[in-house]
């Protein structure tokens, strides 16, 4: 596979999130807004209305609806409730359950082939018939009109081919234990074969035509509106339908919501309206929902820049990490602190960071600093580099400072320094930053996404480190023979319990040579009003609009 491609895509995706990644998260001082008149979009239908519908506000507004194209949130939320793929997930869950597919896949031998049976007596909103020629096509599409997440099965995907009128079958590159967990990513759902077309480029970005539990009836600019597809397979929506209003700014869905133009909020408010929504929740206003996200963010240190060059400073570094305190100034407790680069919605997850450096270990820091020939008169320097556009990564930046400045005599120094995001994120691939703060959103659910992009490397030596591979596009320029083959070697696995200690020993080997400080993995917030019930979220952070009701 060309690993190098996927990484420096990946960082693509977070370049394209990372304005809605600081909305979330922009910190404000001041108090929550007051209430200021927001206008309802046209053609949208209030919550007050009593039609059944409901109406979801947020500020994420969508690039395209074609899904072989769609590679941000705001895009792949509204596919994900609009679609069905081979294999979706539980909410709460990052276990993959069976969907248009109707069992998991039968995996040969030697892991290269996955036959999988289909559903019989689906139709299309359009009303062609769902067969395994219909999905054959739909991911043909996917991975041949070269769309933004094109990469995740043209890098792995040979062939893939109806062998049955309900089976399909898809033969891979090399091995990749994973694989189920890409065919649940909301873009390689079944599209009609009569309104799409299979080409480079040959997008349709204003319509969607799928299998899913609603049909687009209306896309505008600012609102969107999905009716109840009545000849859906599964499930009818507890619904009647989905009114989706896009405010224009966090404030305006803040208050959108507190007035009640809408019956569900999600994407994106600021820490403080989320704090000022919680509260109202506890005082039984409306309902504050929370659910684990898998959105991580890490500090990377980059081993070919001195003084990171040295083991001991890197894990003093990790010792000196006090990540309650970033979790209380810079996130207003909504993030949970993470030890390990898996976070803890995977069982794979060991918080070996917490057993091997714990939290603000002051000592041990200046211990291992002393050891590498640091003091007072020599400290280490150490420049912290964030995109300029995350308020979140300025605070913490600044909070490591301070501990650096106030608790560690001397020894380490700390320079904070911001960077325009274009320019932050080309340069970190090329090893100018000797530390840095980045946040990571995962392409699929599974534990080597996780893994792989930071620690991979085709190309490097000890002596060097990474010439070219994940850890080379991610900063920090880490190599190692032995993870490189645990990295393998988990991508071959079939059996959970064997691939989990794989994992196991991986996690301990990144504890050990740190090229990468976890730091905290975020929580998503849903807001809700109070007649309404079953207002969930899956583990992609989509809002599952067919189970809401009132």
């Amino acid at each position: 596979m060309t690993w190098f491609s996927l990484s420096v895509r990946q960082w693509g995706r977070i370049r394209q999130f990372l304005s809605l990644f600081c909305l979330c998260l922009l910190l404000v001082v001041s108090c929550a807004p007051r209430p200021q008149t927001t206008t309802s979009p046209s053609g949208s239908v209030s919550s007050s209305t009593g039609d059944g519908r409901i109406t979801v506000g947020t500020t994420a507004k969508p690039r395209t609806l074609d899904p072989a194209d769609a590679y941000e949130l705001a895009s792949l939320g509204l596919v994900f409730n609009m679609s069905d793929r081979l294999y979706t997930y539980e909410p709460g869950s990052t276990e993959i359950k069976p969907q248009l597919a109707t069992a998991l896949p039968k995996v040969s031998q030697d892991s290269l082939t996955y036959t999988i049976p289909l559903r019989k007596e689906v139709v299309f909103h359009d009303g062609t018939p769902f067969n395994a020629k219909a999905m054959e096509f739909s991911i043909q599409r996917f991975i041949e009109n070269k769309g933004k997440p094109s990469f995740l099965l043209a890098d792995t995907v040979d062939s893939v081919k109806a062998t049955g009128e309900s089976e399909l079958t898809i033969k891979l590159k090399k091995p990749f234990a994973a694989f189920p967990s890409l065919l649940a990513f909301s873009g390689v759902c079944a599209v009609s074969p009569k309104a799409y077309e299979i080409g480079a480029g040959k997008f349709k970005p204003n319509i969607f035509v799928g299998t899913g539990p609603y049909k687009l009836a209306q896309y505008g600019t600012d609102s969107l509106r999905f009716d109840v597809f009545d000849k859906y397979w599964g499930e009818k929506p507890a619904n009647k339908g989905i009114n989706v209003q896009i405010q224009t700014s966090p404030v305006n869905l803040f208050n959108a919501f507190r007035t009640g133009a809408v019956d569900v909020a999600y994407l994106s408010l600021q820490p403080d309206q989320i704090r000022s929504l919680e509260e109202g929740g506890k005082k039984g206003d409306w309902q504050a929902i929370t659910a684990q996200g898998s959105v991580v963010s890490y500090l990377v240190l980059n081993r070919n820049q001195k003084p990171l060059d040295q083991p001991e400073v890197r894990a003093a570094i990790a010792s000196m990490i006090d990540r309650p305190l970033i979790m209380q100034r810079a996130l207003y407790g909504q993030a949970d602190p993470l030890y390990s680069m898996i976070p803890t919605t995977f069982n794979v997850s060991q918080p070996l960071f917490k057993d091997k450096y714990g939290d603000a270990n002051l000592d041990r820091a200046k211990q291992l600093l002393t050891t590498a020939g640091f003091s007072k008169e020599n400290p280490a320097r150490v420049q912290i580099w964030y995109p300029s556009s995350s308020p979140t990564r300025s605070l913490a930046a600044q909070i490591l400072k301070s501990l650096a400045d106030t608790k560690l005599d001397g020894i380490l120094q700390f320079e904070v320094t911001p960077a325009e995001a274009p320019t932050f994120f080309k340069d970190i691939t090329r090893g100018l930053y000797p530390a840095a703060l980045l946040d990571w959103y995962p392409d699929f659910l599974d534990p080597d996404n996780y893994v792989q992009p930071f620690l991979s490397c085709q190309k490097g030596s000890v002596a060097k480190g990474c010439e070219d591979g994940g850890s080379q596009t991610q900063g920090s320029f880490y190599y190692s023979e032995i993870v490189n083959k645990l990295i393998d070697q988990q991508r071959q696995e079939q059996n959970p319990e064997a691939r989990k200690k794989i994992f196991t020993e991986i996690q301990t080997q990144v504890a050990s040579d740190v090229p990468y400080v976890p730091l905290w993995q975020n929580k998503d917030y849903v807001f809700a009003q109070k007649g309404i019930s079953n207002a969930q979220l899956d583990p992609t952070q989509n809002l599952i609009y067919k189970t809401i009701k009132k």
